[in-house]
């Protein structure tokens, strides 16, 4: 590898990938070699507990072209655990993370590269259009990045995913974080750093199905809100706070009617009842967000590894499990 060009790492998480490897595995080649006359290009593939035979593509790829890695996690871990994982084994002046359905474009990366050698630490691939996704997706996409801006997080653009690159300033920075609920797209914003983005229009999927469930969206938007903001918390305050001044208000309107107007009390039941209710539904809610806050603080206490790897094949740099930046 000529240690006068710049190293530039690509990395792609990879989970049951098999029916679109065999198209990936050209494009990213093409991309590598018309990189190759101002970069030296280390390809990372990170296999996160396929059921296929990704691995063994992957292990093929390796074989025959040394400019790829391979690295295969001891299960399934979870994109943004994969992704971390790539991170952490890369050895770049510059990172690209991009996904082996091709609908990140390959033809976009020199576009970041250009930004990169600008000057910009971090470039940002922001989706101008999202062909292939159906309308619900669009429209909790929209919804969630909105959502989470309202709720505090500022740090996380809109129409952005995991499709960037970072430089090696910005990747130490970011691979000091060793939260175990990742939201890295909300990570990479809060690091900071002189960041730019470009326009794209994402690409539907080249083969297969999407891996991000309904359920696996759920729990990243969650992880995104809770991990970044104390809104919840807030949210929950401030209802019992108001759930208290209806009540005091209540019981003044209550006195009064009795003793003035000379009302029986017994006639308030439907609203004494409509009062326990309620509040005793808030104390079952606040607990609850209290208690998510509380198990998030003891997953991190744990203090397990992030990802366990398996097997590597390709160049050995890099560690064979994940251990904590010193």
């Amino acid at each position: 590898m000529d240690g006068q060009k710049p190293l530039i790492s690509i990395v792609v998480p990879c989970f049951n990938e098999s029916a679109v490897f065999d198209r990936a595995r050209p494009e990213l080649a093409r991309l590598a070699d018309s990189l190759n006359d101002q970069f030296s290009v280390e390809l990372i593939f990170i296999d996160d507990g396929s059921g296929d035979d990704t691995w063994e593509k992957i292990r093929d790829f390796a074989i025959a072209d040394p400019r790829v890695r391979g690295v295969m996690l001891s299960r399934n871990f979870g994109h943004q655990f994969a992704l971390t994982c790539g991170y952490d084994l890369a050895r770049g002046e510059a990172v690209v993370c991009m996904d082996a359905d091709l609908q990140d474009p390959p033809e976009i990366v020199p576009q970041l590269l250009e930004k990169w050698r600008q000057g910009f630490d971090i470039v940002l691939a922001v989706r101008r259009r999202r062909a292939g996704d159906g309308w619900f997706k669009r429209a909790s996409a929209s919804a969630f990045y909105r959502l989470i801006r309202v709720m505090g997080g500022q740090h996380v653009r809109a129409d952005s995913g995991d499709f960037r690159l970072m430089s090696r300033h910005a990747i130490e920075g970011l691979n000091a974080m060793r939260e175990q609920h990742r939201f890295i797209r909300g990570m990479v914003g809060w690091v900071g750093f002189n960041t730019t983005e470009i326009l794209y229009d994402r690409r539907p999927r080249a083969s297969g199905q999407t891996k991000y469930s309904l359920a696996r969206m759920v729990r990243l938007a969650a992880d995104a809100i809770i991990s970044f903001s104390y809104f919840p918390l807030r949210v929950a305050y401030w209802t019992a706070l108001l759930l208290m001044l209806a009540s005091f208000a209540y019981l003044c309107h209550t006195i009064v009617v009795h003793f003035i107007f000379g009302t029986p009390l017994v006639q308030g039941w439907a609203s004494l009842l409509v009062a326990v209710v309620a509040f005793g539904t808030m104390n079952l809610v606040c607990l609850g967000l209290i208690g998510e806050y509380i198990g998030r603080i003891y997953e991190q206490g744990k203090q397990r590894p992030l990802y366990l790897v398996r097997e590597t094949v390709g160049p050995s740099t890099g560690a064979a499990s994940e251990q904590p930046p010193a």
